[in-house]
């Protein structure tokens, strides 16, 4: 499956499994990448895992076990795709570089279960690659793409359990961030608002090669046990998540008028009877909140088009 997937014209490689030892040792995976004329590309923000620990975490982490099918983003060299594997009914495994294909041949030989394909998570058609789900996510996301990516991901919610995400350590902060704190973001709510996150452990610019500048951090987002955001109220949630974060100095009443365009009187008067407090400032609202200010969003407007 793994040949069949990485595409016509390139040369078919018979090699014998990669030891497991020469993909998480620094010297060894310079040997492979020298051997394939690769190295990585700063500019698609590759960092090679080199880390056994971390690997060995992250795949605890996911609770990919026997039967589950598992969508990776990013594979790289296979380091943590050929573990993934080895528990996994199934793995499918997304990867823009296609000048990784030949490497990722060599490292996943003796494998059946895995599919790699080309493509790019901000553009691949995922329904079509993957099919119905369920399916565990496990990604190494780049982070000049992270949030878009993310937000990919969610775009296809019903695709996906539990997602396993290698983030920046900053990004991993705003995720997880409870209201009221410095981190605590429209990026916290929009995820918070369709996921339940939790931060699984940091890891060090040393467990890469080459070292990246910052920390990365791995984050587990779980599905919610029922949507927060009531069905049809998707857009008007937004607006408001938007509005309130895009004027975070002002105070919400004020902030939601500049957006709807509206009298702030008007919106004061919504909020209050929405139980909301006009004078909050965007970071004080829970994602409780956030749905009942999406409910103001929808009435004011509906007010504004009569």
């Amino acid at each position: 499956m793994l040949a069949a997937a990485l595409g016509a014209g390139l040369p078919r490689l018979q090699v014998a499994p990669l030891a497991y030892a020469d993909l998480v040792s620094p010297p060894r995976l310079r040997l492979l990448l020298e051997r394939h004329g690769l190295w990585a590309r700063r500019r698609l923000g590759q960092n090679f895992l080199v880390d056994a620990n971390v690997v060995a975490r992250i795949v605890a982490a996911s609770g990919v076990g026997p039967g589950d099918a598992v969508f990776e983003v990013g594979p790289g060299l296979g380091v943590v795709t050929r573990p993934l594997a080895e528990r996994a009914a199934r793995v499918v495994a997304l990867e823009l570089d296609q000048r990784l294909f030949p490497a990722l041949e060599e490292t996943l030989a003796g494998l059946g279960n895995v599919q790699v394909v080309q493509g790019d998570i901000l553009r691949a058609d995922l329904r079509t690659i993957l099919g119905a789900g369920p399916w565990k996510v496990v990604a190494n996301l780049p982070y000049y793409v992270t949030t878009p990516a993310l937000a990919r991901l969610l775009e296809h919610d019903d695709l996906f359990g539990r997602m396993t995400l290698m983030v920046q350590r900053e990004v991993a902060d705003r995720l997880a961030a409870e209201p009221g704190g410095r981190e605590y973001g429209a990026l916290s709510v929009f995820v918070q608002s369709r996921r339940q996150v939790s931060r699984a452990f940091t890891v060090s610019p040393t467990s890469f090669y080459p070292a990246p500048k910052v920390e990365s951090a791995v984050v587990v987002l779980d599905p919610l046990p029922a949507p927060v955001v009531p069905a049809g109220c998707e857009a008007d949630f937004e607006v408001g998540v938007r509005a309130a974060f895009g004027q975070r100095r002002k105070r919400l009443g004020n902030a939601l008028a500049l957006a709807l365009g509206v009298a702030s009187g008007g919106v004061d008067e919504a909020l209050t009877q929405a139980g909301i407090d006009p004078g909050l400032r965007a970071e004080a609202l829970s994602v409780a909140q956030y749905v009942a200010v999406a409910s103001v969003v929808r009435r004011l407007r509906e007010e504004a088009a009569a």
